[in-house]
């Protein structure tokens, strides 16, 4: 069974699956412990990784103690291709379609493919959306692209669409990591009734009812980040 099978019978089963996402970078290492415990010891199914901001060589000895110590799935979330690994379970294969800079549409994939297949490492083709939440986030400035209006709905509408045509297994919007606003209830309800593939959503959650609302309202997959490294779940 593949890991993205796994993760879809989870999802078959609880009716949604839970991320934890850590950002391995040098800011939280004297606290990625602390986060574990907090992950390992909560309702979490499966453990992102990545951040768009890593600046040292330490990734891999960060995601091998992080697999040493956890029996959650992990699974890739790369900045770039610089980030790509096979001390990981699998990886979200990200195509950021709501930008329209290159190197994010696919330069990237194209320098990792290589290394990919040589590597037998597990890809999630990925329809990657960033929505506006308020806050210029890290990965607004990282890719060099602006998020789209949550109140253009047309417009989220056809980002959608397209990633589902384009042959993704999941549609992940993202109002970045530590946004003011995250994405709107009555939006992901009308995605939801016009995409036939899972819908993740990410950036600026940090309660549990709103988790539940995700749930409520269509997402399949809900990404918990910014709060684990402050605080708990409310």
């Amino acid at each position: 069974m593949s890991k993205f099978e796994l993760i879809e019978s989870i999802r078959k089963d609880k009716g949604y699956v839970l991320f934890a996402l850590i950002d391995p970078d040098s800011k939280n290492d004297k606290i990625l412990d602390e986060i574990l415990n907090k992950i390992n010891n909560s309702i979490f199914d499966v453990i992102l990784v990545g951040g768009s901001s890593i600046i040292d060589d330490k990734l891999i000895s960060r995601l091998i103690h992080i697999k040493n110590n956890t029996d959650l799935p992990l699974l890739l979330f790369p900045g770039s291709s610089n980030q790509v690994t096979d001390q990981i379970d699998s990886m979200l294969y990200l195509n950021l379609i709501s930008g329209r800079n290159p190197k994010y549409l696919i330069e990237e994939q194209v320098e990792s493919a290589i290394f990919i297949k040589e590597n037998n490492i597990e890809t999630i083709p990925t329809a990657y959306i960033l929505l506006d939440g308020g806050t210029k986030t890290s990965v607004h400035i990282a890719s060099n692209t602006n998020p789209l209006d949550m109140n253009d709905y047309q417009t989220v509408l056809s980002h959608a669409l397209a990633g589902e045509y384009l042959g993704n297994k999941i549609i992940y919007f993202d109002c970045g990591s530590g946004s003011k606003r995250i994405m709107d209830y009555k939006l992901l309800n009308k995605i939801k009734k016009s995409v036939n593939i899972p819908i993740m959503v990410g950036g600026g959650i940090r309660k549990l009812e709103q988790i539940n609302k995700f749930i409520s309202n269509g997402a399949s997959y809900v990404v918990i980040g910014n709060v684990l490294e402050n605080s708990s779940l409310e």
